[in-house]
């Protein structure tokens, strides 16, 4: 049975019944989910629209997040909107905020995020004359520039400072009372390359941000604010409830893991340690940092609410609440320790364009420390990166800069139920859509020529990891290519007697030159050259002498294993008739 139907049971909470807070539930997380859809039909970038690189949220007056639309991403709805939120709050004052104004804010001191993510947020207020502050509508979306030393400013790999890496608007008014500040939107023009795309994406998040505010006021209205509160408690309390009974299943005591990640772009011969410990008391867990590594030169850094927070966070939402609605409540239970000055708690001026780059594989070692006690809910390690590919140049239809930002679809972990999923992004254990290649070939000078699974990647086991996929994009005019792949030398890991799962690269092919391999850095390319995108496989979970051999011929006749990777790892051959060993 699902944890959706394990929830436990409304109880009449003062000022609602429980039928009538349910309502009031789905009313709300029904305005972020219309946003979310409203903002994919008007969004200019195709990060936005396509890549669907946004989160749209509901807020209390404290920055607590009420709703969340399902589509925003995890290392969105953990942290990220009531980060800025709580900046504002700071900076401001909730007694000089007014109706009608509009925040936006990407200060990597508040937020600990690349200074892409820019969240604007407007105050909701309820009462007569509108005089009570109710709570905040903010949407994040991810700007496709804001200025810096790189096309895309956080795609950069020899950062060495924020500065470096854009402009940093920290909780300034884009609106005030209602007027717009021109000046405000001046700035932001003239320091992005893309000024069309940013410009019209920022409408879009206008928009969304006014109507989400009103559509909550209408909510209010129908059901009373006292009623409203009311069914936000009792949901919070419910989504805790849940998330403290599946905490408290597992055995008190302390778990530990260690993985690492390849390096930081820059000090390319030192790998970065990641050791954590989890410690789980009754119904409480806290996630301990202590020992991760320090802050780092090259620009993969967090701060700590989109470091170690945001972390935490993802892995037991993930564990813990995957049916709940994401809202505050699930993370009640959890405490988060780390010290100043690591990677994941960096200072407000190291560079942080790859704040996420990390982030998939922190939480996979998360996962990894409680395998061992919660050994039916872990799955193997996934393909662990972004994965990021981002390709940029002229148009020669139109002599505009265009850029294409994608990332590679790799395996997921097994688990002791079933084989790994796959092909998925990880965009910090979620996903989100690939971009068409009839749109990607109409709107820049690139052909798709081949999108496959990539055979032998998932790591062999009981359950076998999910596959990578090899993309192949030819390229059509001289421009330049940024890949970001992190996972080399920590592969995938498998748990139980599973096998590790296979690293993804990018190759770049050209005639008549050797094969170039890459992972990190910048790469120019000529009308001719190919590009293959060569995602990871997930590791496997049990031994792979146990797997059904039923399953191994299946695998084999339908490409996802070779003869000679079935005769290696599970003994199986088609020429012994029965596959028997």
């Amino acid at each position: 049975m699902s944890e959706e139907y394990n929830r436990p049971a409304a109880t009449k909470t003062e000022g609602v019944d429980p039928i009538t807070a349910e309502i009031i539930r789905y009313a709300l997380c029904s305005i972020t989910d219309q946003i979310d859809k409203n903002i994919m039909r008007t969004a200019f970038s195709p990060l936005i629209y396509e890549y669907r690189d946004f989160s749209v949220g509901i807020l209390d007056a404290e920055a607590r997040v009420i709703a969340q639309g399902r589509g925003s991403l995890p290392i969105f709805v953990a942290n990220a909107l009531g980060a800025a939120v709580r900046d504002g709050l700071a900076i401001y004052g909730a007694a000089n905020m007014r109706p009608g104004d509009v925040i936006i804010n990407n200060h990597a001191g508040s937020m600990g995020q690349h200074l892409n993510n820019v969240v604007m947020y407007t105050p909701i207020y309820v009462g007569a004359q509108s005089q009570k502050l109710f709570g905040f509508m903010a949407i994040l979306m991810h700007w496709m520039d804001v200025g810096g030393g790189v096309v895309g400013s956080c795609f950069g790999t020899q950062a060495t400072d924020i500065f470096q890496e854009g402009i940093q608007l920290r909780s300034v008014k884009l609106y005030s009372q209602g007027e717009r500040v021109e000046e405000i939107f001046r700035i932001i023009e003239h320091n992005t390359r893309f000024p069309t795309m940013v410009m019209g994406d920022i409408s879009s998040q206008l928009a969304g941000c006014f109507m989400g505010r009103d559509l909550t006021v209408g909510v209010i209205d129908k059901y009373g604010e006292q009623a409203v509160a009311a069914a936000i408690a009792l949901f919070w309390a419910q989504s805790e409830a849940v998330a403290r009974a599946a905490i408290k299943a597992i055995p008190d005591g302390e778990y530990r893991a260690s993985s690492f990640l390849d390096d930081d772009g820059i000090s390319s011969d030192n790998t970065i340690p990641i050791d954590i410990a989890v410690r789980v008391t009754g119904d409480s867990i806290e996630i301990d940092f202590s020992d991760i590594a320090g802050q780092l030169i090259g620009p993969i850094n967090a701060g700590v609410n989109g470091g170690a927070i945001c972390a935490a966070r993802i892995a037991c939402k993930y564990l813990f609440t995957p049916a709940e609605p994401g809202n505050e409540g699930a993370f009640k239970p959890l405490t988060v320790t780390i010290p100043d000055g690591k990677f994941l708690s960096a200072g407000p001026t190291a560079p942080m364009g790859g704040s996420g780059y990390t982030l998939p594989t922190v939480v996979d070692t998360i996962f990894r420390a409680l395998a061992v006690a919660i050994p039916d809910r872990v799955t193997a390690g996934h393909h662990g990166t972004y994965g990021t590919y981002v390709i940029h140049g002229r148009n020669p239809k139109t002599a505009e800069l265009f850029q294409h930002l994608e990332s590679g679809n790799g395996g997921w972990g097994a688990s002791a139920h079933q084989d790994g999923a796959s092909p998925y992004k990880s965009l910090i254990h979620g996903d989100m859509f690939d971009t068409p290649a009839e749109f990607l070939e109409a709107s820049y000078p690139l052909r798709v020529l081949s999108a496959e699974l990539r055979p032998n990647s998932g790591g062999a086991g009981k359950f076998r990891g999910g596959l990578g996929t090899v993309k192949v994009i030819e390229i059509l005019a001289p421009c330049t290519l940024t890949v970001y792949f992190e996972r080399t030398k920590c592969p995938p890991w498998g748990l139980n007697g599973g096998r590790e799962g296979t690293p993804g690269f990018v190759e770049i092919h050209r005639a008549g030159l050797p094969v170039e391999r890459k992972l990190k850095g910048d790469v120019s390319l000529e009308a001719g050259d190919r590009v293959h995108i060569i995602a990871g496989g997930g590791g496997g979970f049990g031994p792979p002498k146990e797997r059904n051999q039923e399953l191994v011929r299946a695998d084999l006749e339908r490409g996802m294993i070779t003869a000679e990777h079935a005769s290696r790892e599970y003994g199986f051959s088609l020429h012994n008739g029965d596959g028997k060993r």
